[in-house]
């Protein structure tokens, strides 16, 4: 008897962070991975292509999109590809549309044409300030929440089945992203000294390797869940203080931290509280606690 073929996975947005350990964990678990990705996007962090890793470049348009998913034929689409800004500016308009808006569309429209049935998606926990139903900490957000309308569309007309993981801050070994952890590591570093904010905001940090189960477990949901349409934040349900953060940080790195709190004001729509009315993905519960994570994070 032959061995049953690999799964297929099409997956955007893995030349960030989450995307790029997402691919790396498909590909350990034995998936064939097709990448979409622009042409100026970075393979760094990613294997060589080749076996059963593809690499698809996407020159912007709707019609090659099709081309893509009909050549790779996936299984199930994780989609992680976005554009976030905190803030925006006038001149970031064009950009936050363009990747949170129109590629998203164009991707389940390539779906849908090429019977592709079955999407992993990724949203903010930002679309839920102040734990509403929705209201957006900034445009990225509203970005978000505003393809998970259009999506709509395409599970009535098209029998497309959904579950949008929304996401908390996200952290894990390699990580070199401009966020508050990279600032904590550069003050243990180099021991200079940084203005924050008052530092009363509740952090919630989940490690890399709990978020790619949630992805994971999520993937097998959508062949048996009940509804077309699911929502669930992936949170480690233990948010704390920024200043008691940045003293575990110190604790951890075995060095002191010079901060400065009250340097400067909270950012406009500063999240004090974290949303907490979500659901978790049935089944999943966070494993790296945040101490064991800071220091795989400040080791790496």
């Amino acid at each position: 008897m032959s061995a049953a073929a690999p799964r297929r996975a099409l997956v955007t947005g893995a030349s960030g962070f989450i995307g790029a350990a997402l691919t790396r964990r498909l590909l350990a678990d034995g998936w064939e991975v097709h990448l979409v990705l622009r042409a100026s996007s970075s393979t760094a962090g990613l294997p060589d292509a080749g076996g059963r890793l593809h690499l698809h470049r996407h020159d912007g348009s709707t019609l090659q999109l099709i081309t893509i998913l009909r050549s790779a034929a996936p299984d199930i689409v994780f989609h992680l590809a976005s554009l976030f800004l905190a803030t925006h500016k006038a001149e970031d308009i064009d950009r936050l549309i363009n990747a949170n808006l129109l590629f998203s569309t164009q991707l389940v429209e390539a779906m849908a044409a090429c019977g592709a049935r079955q999407l992993v998606n990724t949203g903010t926990s930002w679309e839920h300030y102040q734990d509403q139903a929705y209201n957006p900490v900034c445009l990225y957000a509203a970005t978000k929440q505003a393809f998970n309308a259009l999506l709509r569309y395409y599970i009535e007309v098209h029998g497309l089945r959904v579950v949008t993981l929304k996401l908390f801050d996200t952290y894990g070994a390699g990580d070199t992203r401009p966020k508050i952890l990279n600032l904590l590591k550069r003050l243990a570093n180099d021991g200079s000294t940084l203005g924050m904010s008052p530092g009363e905001q509740l952090m919630d940090l989940v490690y890399i390797d709990d978020v790619l189960d949630a992805f994971l477990l999520a993937a097998e949901q959508l062949s048996t869940q009940a509804g077309a349409m699911e929502e669930y934040g992936v949170s480690s349900g233990q948010p704390l203080p920024l200043k008691a953060l940045a003293a575990l940080y110190a604790e951890v790195s075995g060095k002191p931290l010079n901060i400065e709190w009250g340097g400067r004001p909270y950012r406009e729509r500063e999240v004090m509280v974290p949303w907490h009315s979500y659901r978790s993905v049935p089944g999943w519960r966070p494993k790296v606690g945040l101490a064991q994570g800071l220091a795989l994070f400040h080791h790496a």
